[in-house]
């Protein structure tokens, strides 16, 4: 915008500013981006927030029942048992969800990630709908689906190899998977492109931005939270359980102890809050790291059987669910008078995991407060009573989900036997010949292959 004003206005000899230039600073102004006399953006102002209209997340959409059994009570303990009755709720829910298996957790993964789009894309269009401009909603939805065309159709390659060689339709949709998702992206650029409005282009930047934004945050996270579960339910429900915990014992510290101030962005976290949940949260994720580790069902990666047409979960566990024997450190052992306990290597992972919700994922929350702050709302929606919109509920969720990812990548995935089997049966039948004879030379070599078998 300075650059704009010198060009229009600076040497005296410029011309002044155009139609055009005009109508994207008014643009600005009407975003909240004011511009002093220097031409510099008044970052401190209260008014560099835009004027968003009112929304249904201001309203509030407790159920009537709720409201008339708890009427009389302050405010503060009626959103107290408002939270606690529906995060009861929820909690039921989601062991049903598991009980449910693989599939239910992934339909519920794809529709609470196009619900936190949509609530994050209804903000922006609020703002930009003022403009009559075309397109925006539209063009978002339409990324929407070729960002989960590109990550559902990598996800169906690397996982359903047997399926995908099966059916003729999938092999080649799956041979060209790139670059079909590249060609539906470029008709969304294209389409992006010729909507562009002359003397409100600035804006339109903002929001082709702004969906693409979204889209890095809900959309490539979800995907990482279903990678996640194919390395076993598990890498799912233990992260996603830890920050609920977090949430919860966080607020219930705060809300009974709480009297230092955290952090700006979110008034009511406390110092009493953050260190109250941090240990409860560690010490539930060992307690559920050892409770799941004992069972098949959570362990092993989930896989697709050629044969049922169906998802299983069959597997040798690996050695971090074997039960390993730990020598103490000498100063513990004096205090507890045990010389060794018996783990699963899980419950040392789940330390890593809890650490990391306790004291890295409150910042997913404080970033959405940060976000809500700037668009004076409250809430992303009111979804939830006593708890606002899905985003509201995930911010840390996808946060942590990404370092979940990270962290299996780094320190605990290996080769994959069956997923390198799947893209062995996918080459032609040279090529396979060939490598079998590769492996076989090798393990001759390697003394791995009696002699009687290696003539034979």
């Amino acid at each position: 915008m300075t650059e704009l004003r010198k060009r229009g206005g600076g040497g005296g000899g410029g011309e002044p500013d155009s139609t055009e230039n005009i109508s994207d600073k008014d643009g600005d102004d009407r975003l909240g981006l004011h511009v002093d006399a220097e031409g510099e953006g008044d970052i401190d102002s209260k008014a560099d927030t835009p004027d968003v209209p009112l929304s249904t997340a201001d309203t509030d959409n407790t159920p009537q029942y709720l409201n008339k059994a708890l009427e009389g009570l302050p405010p503060r303990w009626k959103n107290y048992w408002i939270r606690g009755v529906l995060s009861i709720a929820m909690i039921s829910g989601f062991f049903l969800i598991i009980y449910m298996g693989p599939v239910a957790l992934i339909l519920v993964v794809m529709t609470v990630q196009i619900k936190c789009f949509q609530e994050i894309i209804t903000i922006g269009y609020r703002v930009y709908h003022s403009y009559e401009l075309p397109w925006f909603r539209t063009l978002s939805w339409y990324f929407l689906i070729c960002v989960n065309y590109f990550f559902y159709g990598e996800t169906v390659a690397d996982y359903f190899g047997a399926l995908v060689q099966r059916e003729e339709p999938l092999q080649f949709l799956a041979r060209y998977h790139r670059f079909i998702s590249f060609t539906l992206y470029l008709a969304g650029f294209c389409m992006f492109v010729l909507s562009l409005v002359k003397k409100h282009y600035r804006l339109q930047f903002y929001m082709f931005a702004w969906t693409h934004v979204t889209l890095l945050i809900v959309v490539t996270q979800s995907h990482l939270v279903i990678q996640n579960l194919f390395e076993g339910m598990i890498w799912f429900i233990v992260p996603i359980s830890i920050v609920i915990c977090n949430d919860i014992m966080a607020y219930l510290f705060g809300f009974f102890f709480g009297r230092t101030p955290l952090i700006k962005l979110s008034p009511k976290k406390t110092w009493e809050g953050f260190i109250g949940g941090f240990f409860s949260t560690v010490v539930f994720g060992f307690i559920l790291a050892y409770l799941l580790a004992q069972f098949q069902y959570f362990v092993c990666p989930v896989g697709f059987n050629s044969e049922t047409n169906g998802f299983t979960v069959e597997c040798e566990p690996s050695d971090i669910f074997v039960m390993q024997e730990y020598t103490l450190p000498t100063m513990l052992q004096n205090a507890l008078s045990w010389k060794t306990v018996n783990l699963y290597p899980f419950q040392i992972h789940s330390v890593s995991l809890s650490s990391f919700a306790s004291l890295i994922g409150p910042f997913g929350g404080f970033f959405a407060s940060g976000f809500k702050r700037a668009f004076k709302i409250k809430d992303f929606a009111s979804t939830i009573p006593g708890h606002g919109g899905i985003m509201d509920r995930f911010d840390c969720q996808y946060l942590m989900a990404t370092f979940t990812h990270v962290y299996i990548a780094s320190f605990i995935r290996g080769p994959n036997p069956s997923k390198l089997l799947q893209q062995l049966m996918m080459l032609q039948p040279e090529q396979q010949l060939s490598i079998f004879h590769t492996l076989h030379s090798h393990l001759r070599d390697r003394g791995m292959i009696p002699p009687a078998a290696a003539q034979a």
